[in-house]
C-alpha cells in the first residue's frame, strides 16, 4: 500500500484507543473535565454499565456558544497555550484529546451554558458529523451525555466486559474522584436507581464519613490523620495501623495535586515506611494526597495520566518515606497520641502536663540475666527502698492509673498476656509481641557503624545444616557479620560460629543462625536494607521473652514503662498487635451493670 495521510475519523478512533478503553474512561474524561471548570455538583447517570448511556451534568462555568464546535475539535482546549503552561500543568486534562476521541466512537451530545448566558446551546457528533450549536434549554453548566458507545467500532465493543463488570469499574472510578475532592458533591445513578451520593464534605467530620462510606468503618476506626509540611511538599491524609494490613493492594489511593496516581516510586515509599511492622505479603491501607508546585512534576508522561514523571525522584521518595515512618514511630501508648490511635480507648485526661517520674526505672532489658540490667528484686527494691515486695505490690495496683497511658500491672494470665488497670478500664498486654518489638528497636539503635557489637565465644559452636544453608551463609557473611554474627565454614555442611551479637547473651547461637538463614532463602535476596531487618526481627523474636514465662509485678510494670517510650510499639515485627484496650463501659455492658 502506498503511503498516504489517514482519514480525520479513522485518526480520531486509533486517538480513542488510547483515551478510551471503557465506559468508565468515559467517566473519567468527562468529570475531570467538570472539575476544571469549577463544579461543586456532579450527577453522572449510566446505563447498561455506561455502554448505552454516559451523562454527566455539572454546575461548572460552562463553554460559550461560539466554542462548542471547537471543544470537539482535536487538541483544542483552553488549558494550556505554550510550553510553559505544559512544564507547569495544575488542571486534570490539558491535552485536548477527550472529547474529539470519545464523539468518533459515540454519538454524542453536549449542551451548556455559561454563568453568564441568557440561554444554552447544544452541539451533536455523530460519527464524525457535527451539527450546531442549536439554543436548548439548560440550566448553568455543561451536560454531556455519550451513547452507543463503539456503535462504529464493533471489534472495540466486543472487548467490553458485562454490565455488571463495566458498572463496577464505574463505581470504583466515581469512589477514587470523590476522594480527591471532598469540596465538590458527586452523585451516581444507574437505571434510575441511585448507587452513591457524596454531598460536599467541608469539614473534618464530613470528610471522615465520606472516607467511610467508601472504605468502610473499620478504616476509619484503624487510621490516623498525618499532615506534614517540608522541603516545599505537604503530605496529608489517613494511613490505618499496621494490624489493619490487608491482603492485597485494593485500598491504597495517592492523589498528587488531587490527581489519582498509580505510581511505583510512591508505592515503594510507602511499602518501605511500612517494612518493620509488616507480615511478608500484607499491604497497608491508606488515603494520601502530596501538594507540590506542578513544575516538579511532569504529568504528560501517560496516555491516562495515571503515571508521572519527578524532577526530583529521589527527594519525592525520601520525603514520603521519612514523612510515613515518623508518623508510624508515633504508634506507641502515650497520652499525647491517645486520640489518634484506636486502639486506646480510654478517655484520656485532655491535660498534657508532663509525665511523673517513672515508679518502675527501665533497664536496658529487664527480661535479661546479665550483669549490667537490673533485677526483679533491684526494681522492688527502688520503688521505696525499703518497702517489702507484698507493700511493692499493693502501691503498685492502687497507684493513679493516670499517671501511664498503659497503666499499672495487676496479675499475669495464663503466662502469656499481662493485665494492667489503666485510666478508665482495663490493658491486655501480648508479653512476647511486646517485648520482641522493644527488643528490635534496641537492637536499631545499638547499630555502631551499620553493625552490631560482637561477642566473641571462648570455644567456637559448630552447626550442622544442609549444604544449600551452608552455601546460602557463605554467600551472606559479610550480613551475618554486621549482626555480631562471626562465621566460617568448616565442611560441607557445618558452620562454625565465633561470635554472637553482644546483645543478645541468652540466645541459642545453633538455633538463630538455622532460623535466619531459612528466613533469608525463603525471602529471597532481597535488598541489603530489607533482609538487614529481617535479620534483626529474627534476633529480636529469638530473645523475647516466651510464653509461660512467670513475671513478676515489677517486670511486668518494666515492660510497659518500656512500651510507652518505645516507637512502633503498638504491633510487634511482625504486624501483631501488642496490645488492647478494654473500657469500663464495655465492662459494665458486659455484666449489665446500670441496666
Amino acid at each position: 500500500m502506498p503511503i498516504r495521510v489517514l482519514p480525520e475519523q479513522l485518526v480520531h478512533q486509533i486517538a480513542a484507543g488510547e483515551v478510551v478503553e471503557r465506559p468508565a474512561s468515559v467517566i473519567k474524561e468527562l468529570v475531570e473535565n467538570s472539575l476544571d471548570a469549577g463544579a461543586l455538583a456532579i450527577d453522572i447517570e449510566v446505563e447498561k454499565g455506561g455502554a448505552e448511556l454516559c451523562r454527566v451534568r455539572d454546575d461548572g462555568i460552562g463553554i460559550a456558544a461560539d466554542e462548542l464546535l471547537l471543544a470537539l475539535a482535536r487538541h483544542a482546549t483552553s488549558k494550556i497555550g505554550s510550553i510553559d503552561d505544559l512544564e507547569a500543568v495544575r488542571t486534570l486534562g490539558f491535552r485536548g484529546e477527550a472529547l474529539p476521541s470519545i464523539a468518533s466512537v459515540s454519538r454524542m451530545r453536549m449542551i451548556s451554558r455559561p454563568r453568564a448566558a441568557q440561554t444554552a446551546h447544544m452541539v451533536a457528533a455523530v460519527d464524525g458529523a457535527l451539527t450546531g450549536p442549536a439554543p436548548h434549554p439548560h440550566p448553568h453548566g455543561t451536560t454531556v451525555e455519550v451513547r452507543d458507545l463503539f456503535f462504529n467500532v464493533p471489534a472495540r465493543r466486543k472487548f467490553l466486559r458485562s454490565e455488571r463488570t463495566e458498572l463496577s469499574q464505574i463505581e470504583r472510578l466515581v469512589e477514587r474522584l470523590a476522594l480527591s475532592r471532598f469540596d465538590v458533591g458527586f452523585r451516581l445513578s444507574s437505571a434510575r436507581k441511585v448507587l452513591a451520593d457524596h454531598p460536599p464534605a467541608r469539614d473534618e467530620r464530613a470528610r471522615d464519613a465520606r472516607v467511610a462510606a467508601m472504605l468502610g468503618d473499620d478504616f476509619i476506626a484503624n487510621a490516623m490523620k498525618l499532615d506534614h509540611e517540608g522541603s516545599g511538599m505537604r503530605l496529608h491524609g489517613w494511613f490505618c495501623l499496621p494490624t489493619y494490613a490487608r491482603s492485597q493492594a485494593d485500598q491504597q489511593y495517592f492523589f498528587l495535586n488531587g490527581r489519582p496516581l498509580r505510581d511505583k516510586l510512591i508505592a515503594s515509599a510507602v511499602r518501605l515506611a511500612y517494612r518493620d511492622v509488616l507480615f511478608h505479603g500484607r499491604h497497608p491501607a491508606y488515603v494520601l494526597f502530596l501538594e507540590m508546585d506542578p513544575v516538579r512534576v511532569d504529568v504528560n508522561a501517560h496516555p491516562q495520566k495515571l503515571e508521572v514523571r519527578f524532577r526530583e525522584p529521589g527527594l519525592i521518595h525520601d520525603f514520603l518515606f521519612r514523612t510515613l515512618e515518623r508518623a508510624l514511630a508515633e504508634t506507641r501508648p502515650t497520652q499525647s497520641a491517645a486520640d489518634a490511635i484506636p486502639a486506646a480507648r480510654a478517655d484520656w485526661s485532655r491535660a498534657r502536663s508532663a509525665l511523673p517520674t517513672n515508679p518502675y526505672p527501665l533497664s536496658p532489658d529487664p527480661f535479661s540475666a546479665t550483669g549490667q540490667q537490673v533485677s526483679a528484686t533491684d526494681l522492688y527494691v527502688r520503688l521505696d527502698g525499703v518497702r517489702e515486695i507484698a507493700a511493692a505490690d499493693a502501691v503498685a495496683v492502687s497507684a493513679p492509673a493516670a499517671e501511664h497511658p498503659l497503666g499499672y500491672a495487676i496479675a499475669q494470665l495464663h503466662g502469656v498476656y499481662i493485665l494492667a488497670q489503666a485510666q478508665g478500664g482495663l490493658v491486655l498486654v501480648d508479653m512476647h509481641a511486646a517485648h520482641e518489638r522493644t527488643t528490635y528497636e534496641r537492637l536499631k539503635a545499638s547499630m555502631q557503624s551499620d553493625r552490631l557489637p560482637a561477642q566473641p565465644l571462648l570455644v567456637p559452636i559448630a552447626v550442622q545444616v544442609a549444604v544449600a544453608d551452608a552455601d546460602e551463609a557463605e554467600s551472606q557473611a559479610e550480613l551475618f557479620a554486621s549482626l555480631g554474627l562471626d562465621m566460617d565454614r568448616s565442611g560441607p555442611a557445618q558452620l562454625l560460629v565465633r561470635s554472637t551479637p553482644a546483645l543478645l547473651p541468652n540466645v541459642d547461637p545453633a538455633t538463630l543462625v538455622k532460623d535466619m538463614i531459612a528466613d533469608l532463602r525463603e525471602q529471597g535476596r532481597a535488598a541489603t536494607t530489607a533482609a538487614f531487618d529481617r535479620a534483626l526481627g529474627t534476633m529480636a523474636c529469638h530473645q523475647a521473652v516466651r510464653a509461660n514465662r512467670r513475671l513478676a509485678i515489677a517486670e511486668m510494670n518494666s515492660l510497659l514503662r518500656e512500651m510507652e517510650q518505645t516507637v512502633r510499639s503498638d504491633q510487634c515485627v511482625h504486624g501483631r498487635p501488642t496490645w488492647s484496650f478494654v473500657s469500663m463501659d464495655d465492662l459494665d455492658r458486659l455484666f449489665l451493670r446500670g441496666r
